[in-house]
């Protein structure tokens, strides 16, 4: 699978949140502010995975219709990524 600008950018941006988490660890600063941006690099990431999992499903969606095939079986495996990014 090819990985368009948009998930790479994403990705990029959780990478700098990392980052301003391991100098506000650094800093010592309060726990509040630590676990604020722990969750909000957590839903970034939750986020960019079901982008990607939407974006797969709907390439593959795409190509077995192209072959007259069953779309079902991709469904479920979808659901089931996205359940499991959870």
């Amino acid at each position: 699978m090819e990985y368009d600008t948009k998930v790479i950018n994403r990705m990029k941006r959780i990478e700098g949140q990392i980052r301003g988490l391991q100098r506000m660890m650094e800093q010592n600063k309060d726990c509040r502010e630590v676990v604020a941006q722990m969750s909000a690099a957590r839903n970034a990431i939750d986020r960019t995975a079901a982008l990607i999992v939407s974006q797969n499903l709907e390439r593959c969606i795409r190509e077995e219709q192209e072959k007259g095939g069953n779309t079902d079986e991709l469904i479920q495996e979808a659901v089931q990524l996205l359940v499991k990014s959870r």
